[in-house]
């Protein structure tokens, strides 16, 4: 990718792909999404978090090929869970396992696994922490989110543990997240302010908001994005 100082290497794996990335976004001064348009509000550094969200792949059901050393990226799906109706922040919308890092978390992949075992039920054993990229305000709840990069070694069944916190958990295939025809530009309109951030349709639910923001970020930076009409507009599913 111009400017990003890495290019995915020819004939490379998706774990490939994924590893190099990571480990390029950890150079001083690097930015995974830049502040814009898409922010209601802004960052209180004197009483912002610190939190972490796990973007986990896995090798999807019915692949034949189930180790890092030959799948490529349209052999993949992500985690994702929605969140409940009911919580006063991002109620309902579709989220990466995570949270709040807690004191006793060793550092930002101990805190996305926990999170993510407390919230799906994964087992945490069986997840390859490839890395952490570059932290990410979120100013609506003023977390500094800092997204962990991991690779599904021994996959383990998920389900929503705590439905007062989380409504589904699901697996979306990563071809069906870059195909053109599921990608969009979601709108939220508020008090004379227009935010636009990327959003994908899935059969579950449509990915938007600060989710879609990493989403998107991930997909361009290792280079897997397909064009797609950024004109084409829909209302954010609040």
């Amino acid at each position: 990718m111009p400017g990003t100082g890495w290019v995915p290497s020819p004939g490379g794996t998706a774990y490939d792909d994924l590893a190099a990335w990571v480990r390029s976004k950890g150079a001083p001064g690097s930015v995974l999404v830049r502040p814009g348009g898409w922010q209601f509000a802004a960052m209180d550094p004197a009483r912002s978090r610190r939190a972490a969200v796990l973007i986990l792949f896995g090798v999807r059901d019915g692949v034949r090929s189930t180790d890092a050393g030959d799948a490529g990226h349209d052999d993949l799906d992500i985690l994702f869970l929605m969140r409940s109706g009911s919580l006063s922040n991002h109620p309902g919308q579709v989220a990466f396992p995570g949270g709040a890092i807690d004191p006793g978390d060793a550092d930002e992949g101990a805190a996305a696994l926990r999170e993510a075992q407390e919230e799906t039920g994964l087992d945490p054993g069986g997840i390859d922490i490839v890395g952490m990229l570059p932290e990410v305000g979120l100013p609506v709840s003023n977390f500094l989110v800092t997204p962990v990069v991991g690779w599904w070694t021994e996959q383990s069944p998920v389900y929503a543990v705590d439905t007062a916190e989380s409504e589904a958990v699901f697996r979306c295939p990563v071809n069906l997240l870059l195909d053109p025809e599921h990608r969009r530009t979601a709108v939220v309109r508020r008090k004379g302010f227009v935010s636009r951030t990327p959003a994908f349709l899935t059969p579950d639910a449509v990915i938007w908001g600060f989710t879609a923001l990493l989403l998107d970020a991930v997909f361009d930076g290792l280079g897997w994005t397909r064009p797609w009409d950024r004109s084409q507009e829909i209302p954010a599913p609040l």
